[in-house]
């Protein structure tokens, strides 16, 4: 059962609804019998009419607020009652009925389209845990058991990826919130359920050796990989920031590297001061003609081709075990702090929220710690070029042999295939 209360329903009432705490709850129009407003955990807000027709008591869907205003919906509300009470009403069943009845492999694309892409930057992450769901695509949406999804998620825990299934789980919980939001379900079947397996923060950091070969290894790759990597290394900021590089956000004038919010993780610009020796390594990218990206093989989009790049390096860099490159911007932070940068500083560089000017202040204030950022970058910029010096070669001779026989392999391999 789900709670109802009656007031006099107007749009600062309606906006000031909070989202029901368990299951959903109506609010009755005092002004207009029947009119009611259904309100869910997730805070979306649908209007509804309930009267009866021959007989029988039905509840019609209105429309969802604000989509439908308070003033349509009660012209759309009284033109059906007066069409009830004229015997000329026809339920739009049929309609209402084929929406209802979508089956999960419809509504995905659907949430993909109209709710992950305007939302997230990473609905490409959410397009991928949703197809785990495949076995269920045939089901009605509102026909889906919770049993079935706990399946689902079991079957994505025993294939070893244990992280993934609470990443399945998340995104079938919004792709569901969105069905009820839109009103075609009245229920989550998913609505309470727990992540399956619980996460613990990485503590990677790489070690002064590892960091080293994984510098020199990338270089042997040559472009785009190796500039990207060191660029990876030297800002710390994450890769697809790093690979997605535009031209228009350098000014290797004034040493700046300014991220727009759109190419963020936390959508918050970010402007990353450049250190002389990431200047230098930028000036050696060669430019593809007319192309927007710096690190670009067709001129049209941003390399990829990272998880092979992994596979090459742990090839050769077989010191190194269970490292991502995620653990870069760690190791960069850590390292850091061993420099006595102040951790708001850190925070900064890193574009956390915790370390960035929020607010009104933010969008006045874009050029917040951009000295001090520029003094830890420099610091840490000068470790990274003592380590990866080349007075000693010591301990990555024979694993950059290792890289250049694997990759002479692989192209003696393709160019006979």
């Amino acid at each position: 059962m789900f709670g109802v209360m009656k007031r006099r329903l107007t749009p600062k009432t309606i906006d000031a609804l909070p989202p029901a705490t368990s299951k959903r709850y109506e609010v009755r129009d005092a002004l207009l019998p029947g009119l009611h407003l259904r309100v869910s955990a997730t805070g979306g807000k649908v209007f509804y009419i309930s009267t009866r027709v021959q007989g029988t008591m039905k509840r019609i869907k209105i429309g969802t607020w604000p989509i439908i205003s308070l003033h349509d919906a009660r012209d759309k509300a009284r033109s059906i009652l007066r069409s009830i009470e004229l015997g000329r009403y026809v339920e739009k069943a049929p309609h209402e009925q084929e929406q209802r009845m979508m089956t999960l492999g419809e509504v995905v694309p659907q949430f993909i389209e109209l709710y992950a892409k305007q939302r997230t930057k990473d609905w490409k992450g959410s397009e991928r845990v949703l197809l785990k769901f495949s076995p269920l695509f045939s089901s009605p949406i509102d026909q889906i058991k919770r049993a079935e999804v706990v399946r689902v998620l079991d079957t994505i825990i025993a294939d070893g990826a244990p992280t993934r299934a609470n990443r399945a789980l998340a995104a079938i919980k919004k792709l569901m919130n969105w069905r009820i939001d839109r009103g075609m379900i009245e229920t989550s079947p998913v609505a309470h359920l727990r992540p399956p397996t619980k996460e613990t923060a990485r503590e990677r950091v790489l070690s002064d050796a590892e960091l080293k070969s994984c510098w020199r290894m990338a270089e042997l790759e040559g472009f785009p990989f190796a500039q990207c990597v060191q660029l990876m290394i030297l800002t710390g900021q994450r890769r697809g920031e790093v690979s997605g590089m535009r031209w228009s956000e350098l000014d290797l004038e004034q040493g700046l590297w300014s991220l727009p919010s759109i190419r963020v993780k936390n959508s918050t610009a970010h402007i990353v001061p450049l250190a002389p020796l990431a200047i230098e390594i930028l000036k050696s990218v060669p430019r593809f003609q007319d192309s927007e990206f710096v690190f670009t093989t067709t001129g049209t989009t941003p390399i990829s081709g990272f998880g092979r790049l992994k596979d090459r390096l742990d090839a050769a860099f077989v010191d190194a075990e269970n490292w991502r490159f995620h653990d870069l911007r760690r190791t960069m932070a850590t390292n850091m702090a061993m420099l006595r940068v102040a951790p708001h500083i850190i925070e900064a560089v890193l574009n956390h929220k915790s370390g960035i000017v929020s607010g009104v202040a933010a969008i006045y204030n874009r050029h917040a710690y951009l000295d001090e950022k520029r003094e830890a970058l420099e610091l840490w910029a000068r470790k990274v070029e003592e380590l990866t010096s080349y007075s000693d070669l010591r301990g990555w001779t024979d694993a950059s042999r290792r890289l250049e026989t694997s990759a002479r392999t692989n192209f003696l391999s393709s160019a006979n295939s």
